[in-house]
């Protein structure tokens, strides 16, 4: 049986996070000195649906032999595309895969047939994956959620683009065998840097509150200093108790702005709401203090 799902959480494993380019705002909360370190066993329950792993230091990352997926470098500077704001449709880059899988040990190809075999009479690869798959993404049933290009090891990725919907292939990575279905596509998400001009002349018009959805993810002593009407916020340290509610909270299908101070907060966050099936999501250049050093001289700056 097929399962459909309208919104995928991400898998919480370190297979899962060598998978994602997300943006985790896990830099933020390691880099704050007036928080104390923060374990592994800790990161793993701070979040249901955040991949943090992949952003951590060496040292710090746990380790696993049953990674099929590059690991991705930490995010360093602005990655966004530096366009001017729309509020028409941008187009796509290219497409996104909701993808499923599971993992056996490359010498366990009898295994791998036997399973072959058990899904073409009719079972479900989500349930054998919970049962045999050597990927901690077992837990999901295998799901490994949206993915794009670029993400996953060649082999992989290969297998998983070129695969017809709903057909369940396997493919051979370093890793071991691997049974991948694709369940849906879609059209790659948009990020982009809005600019403080822009962004002041927007917020003129009433319409914009409504049209868009905004977050500020500074901390609420930064708030209080500075603030812009219309933000919701969400202080980045406290991603732990609205991070695996976004979904209920936010409209993954509507515009969303993002801000901090200075524009790093708030691209890690943007970055991660695309994992999280956002749509169209603009990160604020430079924050609030560009917003108001060139935009609004009104606003404070600290």
């Amino acid at each position: 049986m097929i399962r459909f799902y309208s919104h995928i959480p991400s898998v919480n494993s370190p297979t899962f996070s060598a998978l994602r380019c997300s943006s985790i705002p896990i830099l933020s909360l390691l880099s704050s000195s007036s928080l104390s370190p923060i374990s592994p066993s800790h990161l793993r329950k701070l979040s249901t649906i955040a991949p943090f792993f992949n952003f951590l230091p060496d040292n710090f990352r746990p380790h696993s032999s049953s990674l099929p997926f590059s690991r991705v470098p930490i995010m360093a500077g602005n990655l966004c595309a530096k366009a001017s704001f729309s509020s028409e449709s941008g187009s796509a880059v290219g497409k996104e895969i909701l993808v499923q899988h599971l993992l056996v040990k490359q010498d366990d190809l009898k295994l791998l047939i036997e399973l072959e075999k058990r899904i073409s009479e009719g079972e479900d690869l989500s349930d054998l994956a919970v049962e045999y798959s050597q990927c901690p993404s077992k837990e999901k049933g295998g799901m490994l959620g949206w993915v794009r290009k670029g993400q996953m090891v060649q082999e992989f990725e290969e297998a998983a683009f070129s695969a017809p919907l709903n057909r369940v292939i396997r493919c051979k990575t370093e890793f071991g065998w691997h049974l991948l279905q694709v369940l849906s596509e879609r059209d790659e998400s948009l990020l982009q840097d809005i600019q403080p001009d822009t962004l002041h002349g927007k917020i003129r018009d009433p319409k914009f509150f409504e049209e868009f959805q905004l977050i500020d993810v500074r901390e609420p002593d930064e708030v209080a200093q500075a603030s812009l009407p219309g933000f919701q916020v969400l202080p980045l340290r406290q991603f732990g108790s609205w991070g695996p509610e976004i979904a209920t909270k936010l409209d993954p299908q509507k515009d969303t702005i993002v801000m901090c101070h200075h524009g790093v907060r708030s691209l890690q966050v943007a970055k991660w709401l695309q994992t999280q099936g956002f749509r169209r999501v603009f990160n604020v250049a430079g924050g609030i203090h560009a917003y108001a050093v060139k935009a609004d001289p009104s606003i404070p700056t600290y």
